[in-house]
């Protein structure tokens, strides 16, 4: 009975191996036959249940089946793997190269980049403050009173009595001018944050740059000239721009600035609510006020200020409409830039 399932599988195994045609059928084809529960193994169990007699010629034969059985895979195993060595990949060189996508900076900070840029030219460091503040630094020594009007002006995250989340980069004008006593001419990027509802046109987070220029004789002309040179830098030399008169607590006499609206090359459109101008940025003359909260002679030394959002400078420039695409990490818009 044990000879004839030696005979048996001696005859299955060479119909079997020859069928095999890579590493995986291979693989299976060992573990049929060679693993612990094997069909060879399996022979040597039955070894203990034949006659005593036949046992010493039983156990010659399976290990000589064993042997020649693990000589012939060993043999397909070798064909195999040369095979699989010497195997030319086939490529088409005439076919184009899969283009590897390169990160890029995001829009806001291209823009801030920019205007940084410009500033430097002219002059201008960059100096930079904490996003939590104190409501000292914040309003009042800015010239916001406590309980004045002014300071609803912006919804601000209060984190206690004392410290809020900056409503702007304002802050890190009186920090700047407490460490150091005029000449002072920098500017002030970073993020702010105001309690505001989301829309197309405001967010909770965004960002800003302010700018502060303080010594003896400075006047609004060059106020008015620096700001001019670099709306014309940053949107082209065919740019047309405007002061109004506005009011700003910590300014007096205060200004904005317009320029042309981009999307109706100044006729009036939804845009620009059908005026023509577009408003970028708030300025005017440091109040006096802010020059006591800080120890500075505002008998001996005058100053500008202005201040500007990152945001809205980007979306006249690109014609972006709608804010929040900034934060939403869209690849399609982000792509663009």
């Amino acid at each position: 009975m044990l000879q004839e399932k030696i005979e048996q599988i001696k005859k299955n195994f060479s119909i079997e191996i020859s069928k095999i045609e890579n590493d995986k059928q291979l693989e299976e084809f060992r573990v049929k036959y060679f693993s612990k529960n094997g069909l060879v193994s399996s022979l040597f169990s039955l070894l203990k249940d034949a006659p005593t007699k036949e046992k010493p010629q039983l156990g010659k034969a399976l290990n000589t089946l064993r042997i020649d059985l693990q000589n012939q895979f060993n043999n397909v195993k070798e064909q195999i793997t040369k095979g699989n060595a010497n195997k030319i990949i086939d490529i088409d060189l005439t076919l184009p190269g899969i283009e590897r996508s390169i990160g890029s900076k995001h829009i806001l900070t291209q823009t801030l980049d920019d205007i940084k840029s410009i500033f430097k030219g002219m002059g201008f460091s960059v100096s930079e403050g904490p996003e939590l503040e104190s409501d000292y630094n914040n309003f009042e020594a800015l010239n916001f009173p406590p309980d004045h009007p002014a300071r609803d002006m912006q919804d601000t995250f209060f984190i206690s009595d004392d410290f809020v989340l900056r409503t702007h980069t304002s802050p890190v004008q009186i920090r700047l001018m407490k460490s150091q006593k005029p000449p002072v001419r920098a500017i002030m990027p970073g993020r702010v944050y105001r309690n505001e509802a989301v829309s197309s046109r405001s967010y909770c987070m965004f960002h800003q740059v302010e700018g502060l220029y303080v010594d003896t004789d400075v006047t609004f002309a060059e106020l008015k000239g620096t700001l001019a040179s670099f709306a014309k830098q940053f949107y082209g030399n065919d740019l047309k721009f405007r002061f109004r008169p506005s009011y700003f607590p910590f300014t007096e006499p205060s200004a904005e600035m317009d320029i042309t609206c981009f999307i109706c090359k100044g006729e009036g459109c939804k845009i620009c609510k059908q005026t023509g101008w577009l408003e970028i940025l708030g300025c005017g003359m440091v109040d006096p006020n802010v020059f006591d909260n800080v120890d500075y002679d505002n008998e001996k030394y005058t100053g500008y200020a202005f201040g500007m959002g990152i945001e809205r400078i980007a979306m006249l420039k690109y014609g972006i409409t709608d804010i929040r695409v900034f934060f939403e990490n869209d690849y399609r818009f982000l792509k663009q830039f």
